[in-house]
């Protein structure tokens, strides 16, 4: 099992978090624009589920999640890339990972970095982690399932079908 480090508090991080956990992984972090939450025991199961209804309610807090699970620890202020993890993947916006942010995942033992997010790692960062050997993915290649994703969700809606995400994730 390998661990997870989540940056980003909207739909496409909510969205890495279920589909890391359906597949075996542990998330560890998940951030907000308020700072970040880390829970070594992981994110997931009723922690996911309390995640959506955040995001639901347009509570993008990552303070209030700390709250309600005793297991998370919230650094106010700060980017979830001090955590030791296997894979980080930012989530949120452009340029959000930054040089001194790609040397310190490196320096944490960061196997892989994957962006899930449209250009949220600056150049710099993305030279550190080749030069560095860190397997990385841009997110114009990690984020074609999400724009595909986007294609089929906007048929259905123009042909008002409402299906499953088992369904949206078999087409």
């Amino acid at each position: 099992g390998k661990t997870f480090a989540v940056s980003g508090f909207g739909n496409v991080a909510w969205g890495v978090v279920k589909k890391v956990n359906e597949l075996g992984g542990k998330v560890l972090t998940i951030s907000g624009p308020d700072g970040y939450i880390y829970d070594e025991d992981g994110i997931s199961g009723d922690k996911v589920d309390y995640l959506l209804q955040l995001r639901a309610s347009g509570n993008n807090r990552a303070e209030d999640f700390a709250n309600k699970y005793p297991s998370a620890k919230f650094y106010a202020g700060k980017r979830p890339c001090e955590v030791k993890c296997d894979v980080a993947i930012p989530a949120a916006t452009q340029n959000e990972l930054l040089l001194e942010d790609a040397e310190a995942l490196v320096a944490n033992g960061v196997l892989c970095v994957t962006e899930a997010a449209n250009m949220p790692s600056t150049l710099d960062a993305i030279n550190y982690f080749l030069d560095s050997k860190v397997l990385f993915s841009p997110g114009k290649a990690s984020n074609a399932g999400g724009v595909a994703t986007s294609g089929l969700e906007m048929t259905q809606n123009s042909i008002r079908l409402n299906w499953s995400s088992e369904e949206v994730d078999a087409r």
